[in-house]
């Protein structure tokens, strides 16, 4: 039966029993992690030989004969770079390759901004009130990246096709303090959804207040596809040229949950007036990058080809986690209607609402199980859920065996807290 159609006798009873294996799991002390899209120990063994692959020093040398071991190149190795413009299909010329983290890119760009202004209007956004949008639920670190450089965030909605553009075009139409946007355009985090064509043709062609505005495209995920080829969707580097907002967006990207998280490689692209401005910045900022450790993805990978093969090796792995997780959710939430869930085709992450003013309680619950989850409330900017119902799930670090332990002990804390709450 629903919990909507039991009387509360019913309900208590029912309350009871999830009570007693609630309290036999805590007797068993639980350990297990659902945090962070981190990868497996299975995952970072797929690119374990990549760390012998430089042993002499004729190794050390790229094709154009720079010796990696040396300073140079500001922006990244050239087989480095064109592996990144296949892989974001733009020329070589639109791409700067960076450290091992994309936020790290994400970050020095705002910070950048905030210093500097744009390359389309040369001040500043210091000193100034200055706002983003950010579709919701989202990531975290962005919100982040905003809360600690004094940017206000605007909750924006996020379809199934990408964010709420009605909400989006007024916005941006008619304050030109709004300087930015966040999005994760294929299988965002944490929902998996996948921004349409149509979406991204209408982001494309605004026409904002802020002549500086800025879309942050965070495509982390661009080829991390669960089931078959990744979705296809329009280049919006493409498309902003056909409405005159070529300086419009950055690109990001990186090899994170590709090679190895710690030690991957980090991309943005722009357009080259763009690109050409940043790095004017950037030769006082650094004298280049970690070279050998492009060298190495070079080596590796060869091309966008390699990491297409080296992508159906992480989805062998991880693709029965996630159908592991919608079984479970399906055999103990179904047809309850306490629930909802995501479906992704791609990327890390699973959404899951719970009743409205539940999910810091069953975040509460689960950690007192020893589980760990990402707190409730930080798939929303300032970490504060309106709702309070949203929590994100991460399968892909526990074997599945934890992951089935801990997602049994998930499902048992969401039908208490909706059985507390019908109580009330």
């Amino acid at each position: 039966m629903k919990y909507c159609e039991m009387s509360p006798e019913q309900l208590a009873a029912e309350r009871a029993s999830l009570q007693s294996r609630y309290d036999e799991l805590k007797a068993m002390g639980l350990k297990l992690n659902m945090a962070r899209g981190v990868l497996s120990a299975e995952q970072l063994e797929l690119t374990h030989g990549m760390l012998n692959i430089l042993s002499t020093k004729e190794d050390c040398f790229a094709e154009a004969g720079t010796d990696c071991r040396n300073y140079g190149i500001l922006d990244g190795l050239p087989e480095m770079k064109k592996i990144f413009a296949d892989m974001l299909e733009v020329t070589t010329d639109c791409v700067i390759v960076g450290g091992n983290a994309s936020l790290n890119l994400m970050y020095d760009t705002v910070a950048r901004n905030m210093l500097y202004g744009t390359e389309d209007v040369k001040e500043p956004w210091a000193g100034k009130k200055i706002k983003f949008l950010c579709p919701v639920p989202g990531y975290d670190r962005h919100f982040a990246i905003c809360e600690s450089l004094g940017i206000e965030m605007i909750n924006v909605p996020l379809n199934s096709d990408g964010p709420d553009m009605d909400m989006v075009e007024e916005l941006v139409s008619k304050d030109d303090s709004i300087k930015g946007m966040w999005c994760v355009p294929k299988y965002a985090n944490p929902t998996g959804d996948v921004y349409s064509d149509r979406v991204i043709t209408r982001l494309a062609s605004m026409k904002p207040a802020a002549k500086d505005f800025r879309i942050m495209w965070d495509n982390a995920y661009i080829v991390h596809s669960l089931y078959g080829e990744p979705a296809k969707q329009l280049n919006i580097l493409d498309e902003v040229k056909k409405y005159g907002n070529d300086n419009m967006v950055y690109v990001f990207a990186s090899t994170s949950k590709i090679s190895f998280p710690g030690a991957g490689v980090a991309v943005m692209a722009s357009s080259p007036q763009n690109i050409a401005a940043i790095k004017k910045v950037m030769t006082v900022q650094t004298i280049g990058h970690d070279k050998l450790n492009q060298l190495r993805h070079v080596r590796y990978f060869g091309s966008m080809d390699g990491i297409a093969e080296q992508m159906k090796r992480h989805a062998a792995i991880i693709a029965p986690k996630f159908r592991l997780v919608d079984r479970i959710f399906t055999e103990r939430l179904g047809g309850l209607e306490i629930a909802s869930w995501t479906k992704p085709e791609g990327g890390y992450f699973i959404s899951l609402d719970v009743p409205e003013g539940c999910a810091t309680k069953v975040y509460n619950m689960m950690s007192d199980l020893g589980v760990t989850l990402t707190p409730a409330g930080a798939t929303y900017p300032y970490r504060r859920d309106p709702k309070d119902a949203n929590l994100r799930i991460a399968p892909t670090f526990p074997p599945l065996d934890e992951l089935e332990q801990a997602c049994e002990a998930l499902c048992l804390c969401v039908k208490i807290a909706a059985i507390d709450k019908h109580l009330a």
